[in-house]
C-alpha cells in the first residue's frame, strides 16, 4: 500500500514538474520571437524614416496581380 501510494505521489510531482518547465520553455520562446520582431519593427520603420527603405515595386505589382486571381 506504502509503496503505490509513493509511487504514485511520484508519478504526480513529475509530471506537474515537467507541465511547469514545458510551459516555462513556451513563455521564453514566446518572448524571444516578441524580441525578434520588434527589432525587425524598429529596423524597418528607421528605414522608412530615413528614405532608405526601398519598395520592390515589381514583387508588389506581382503580389497584387496574385491576389486578384
Amino acid at each position: 500500500m506504502i509503496s503505490k501510494t509513493t509511487s504514485t505521489v511520484v508519478s504526480n510531482a513529475y509530471q506537474s514538474q515537467t507541465k511547469l518547465n514545458d510551459t516555462k520553455v513556451a513563455k521564453q520562446e514566446q518572448t524571444g520571437s516578441k524580441a525578434t520582431e520588434m527589432s525587425k519593427v524598429d529596423r524597418l520603420k528607421e528605414a522608412i524614416g530615413s528614405g532608405e527603405y526601398k519598395v520592390d515595386i515589381d514583387a508588389l505589382a506581382e503580389k497584387v496581380a496574385e491576389s486578384l486571381l
